[in-house]
């Protein structure tokens, strides 16, 4: 009986102390939570969650609530240092006979970033895997100096394999290769495919790499950028990852329909930018060679003197950097603004911003897949189509296959095209590359290319959509509850 005692004792024991933990571990991340001054909606929705469920709340809140907001990416000096190795000019937009709002948009992203605006770039738009790919291996084979590479996901298949095999080839030529890539986008990769990358001469590590006890801090910051530098003078940024379902559209879809660019011009020392900043937080060092003259200097033959401003955004910024820049493109369109997006999750500034403008009579169009490659980022997204409805904006679903391009059309000047998709993971978690685009030449042919795009899809009506079973409206309405961490 003593023991039986005994061991109630010690089991009322555990339980009080794991409840006073519990307890006291909730308590502090309310008062972390307040002093942030977050969203209030936000805020609230923490608090609740850590109230009414305190330890599903805390390990909730580890892995998807914490802020690294103001985290420096590079130290002062070397950012300087990056800055004086740039050897172009820096050109006024207002001298260059852009629109009033293109004016301001482009000293709205120097604000946020310090990104400065290129002028003579070479602007090509792939929106089919194949033609991006076959001439990106091409200007890879044709490497004398350097490679920087970076991407979400670097498959070990056929278009990986092959890749690779060019990267192994100029790294024994002599070339400098080095490759990031996201450890989440990547990790049904086997690690032993970017070891024999490393085996073979290339420089290829993770970017946060997830591993105990780092999990709950980085598992929810992921590196969603595309982008490549090769020999300071040609760059590619998009929405494409290296994977064989960008050639054949993979097992789940007929066709896999992204938009990437290639660019040549001085906008690629903002790529080299970039690519150093990210290489330098992972603790690679400073790239010496990444503002050579070759990137300040080089003038393609035929230049076509397109405008361009690289905007790149994260969880370290201290403003949400390319969701501003798209409500201030939308709020300043004054005749179209058309989206093509693979998940429509949009912040409520920016689903008002969109209901103003069609509102207002701006032909205000969002094009996304009919069937994504993720089945809950369908629904989720699928519940603010009504809205969008009320307003007058036009939906169309894509069905020739997974539409996975992230780009925007505004009016008859602005087009901007990166990783970024139009949800809440991009706009406030993952780090993102967007390339904004001033040219009437290149917006025409974007908006005619979005036009062929509608032909293969289908305009949804508000009949039509009121009329969709009671399950899924429930379905969408649950999910879209989880959009801040989808």
């Amino acid at each position: 009986m003593y023991e039986t005692i005994a061991r109630l004792l010690a089991s009322d024991w555990i339980y009080t102390a794991f409840a006073v933990i519990a307890l006291a571990s909730t308590l502090v991340i309310i008062l972390v939570i307040l002093s942030e001054n977050r969203n209030p909606v936000k805020s609230l929705a923490w608090v609740t969650v850590l109230l009414l469920l305190p330890v599903v709340g805390i390990i909730l809140y580890l892995f998807f609530g914490r802020s690294i907001k103001n985290t420096r990416m590079i130290s002062r000096r070397n950012r300087r240092k990056l800055r004086r190795r740039e050897t172009h000019t820096h050109v006024d937009p207002g001298s260059c006979g852009l629109d009033t709002s293109s004016v301001q948009q482009i000293k709205l992203g120097r604000s946020l970033t310090g990104a400065q605006y290129y002028v003579d770039n070479t602007v090509k738009v792939y929106c089919d895997g194949k033609t991006k790919f076959d001439d990106f291996k091409e200007d890879l084979r044709a490497a004398r100096h350097s490679i920087n590479i970076q991407y979400y996901i670097f498959e070990d298949d056929k278009l990986g394999r092959e890749v690779a095999e060019i990267l192994y080839e100029r790294a024994r030529a002599g070339v400098k290769v080095r490759l990031i890539y996201d450890h989440v986008g990547s990790f049904n990769v086997r690690s032993r495919f970017f070891k024999e990358l490393r085996a073979n001469g290339v420089e290829a590590f993770p970017f946060f790499k997830v591993t105990f006890p780092s999990l709950a801090t980085r598992v929810n910051w992921r590196n969603h950028r595309k982008i490549c530098v090769i020999d300071n003078t040609v760059g590619y940024i998009g929405g494409m990852n290296v994977a064989d379902r960008y050639l054949d559209g993979g097992k789940k879809f007929e066709r896999w329909r992204d938009t990437h660019v290639r660019v040549t011009g001085p906008v690629v020392a903002a790529l080299l930018y970039s690519f150093t900043v990210d290489w330098n937080f992972m603790g690679r060092g400073l790239i010496e060679d990444s503002h050579g003259n070759d990137a300040g200097n080089f003038s393609p033959k035929g230049t076509c003197g397109v405008g361009a401003q690289l905007l790149t955004s994260g969880p370290t910024s201290q403003w949400a950097n390319i969701a501003l820049a798209y409500h201030k493109a939308i709020a300043n369109a004054k005749r179209r603004v058309f989206i093509q997006t693979p998940y429509f999750l949009p912040t409520e500034a920016l689903l008002k911003a969109l209901q103003s403008a069609a509102l207002a009579h701006v032909d205000v169009r969002i094009m996304m897949p009919r069937k994504s490659d993720s089945a809950m980022l369908t629904l989720a997204s699928a519940s603010y189509i009504e809205q969008c409805l009320k307003a007058g904006i036009k939906i169309y679903l894509y069905d020739g296959g997974m539409l996975h391009s992230k780009t925007m059309i505004i009016d008859d000047e602005l087009v901007t095209i990166g990783s970024t998709n139009f949800d809440f993971r991009s706009f406030e978690c993952n780090f993102e590359a967007n390339l904004f685009v001033y040219s009437k030449e290149l917006c025409a042919d974007a908006v005619a290319q979005f036009k062929e795009d509608i032909g293969l899809s289908s305009r949804i009506t508000p009949a039509e959509w009121r009329r969709r079973p009671g399950a899924r409206k429930i379905a969408e309405s649950v999910l879209r509850l989880l959009s801040p961490v989808l």
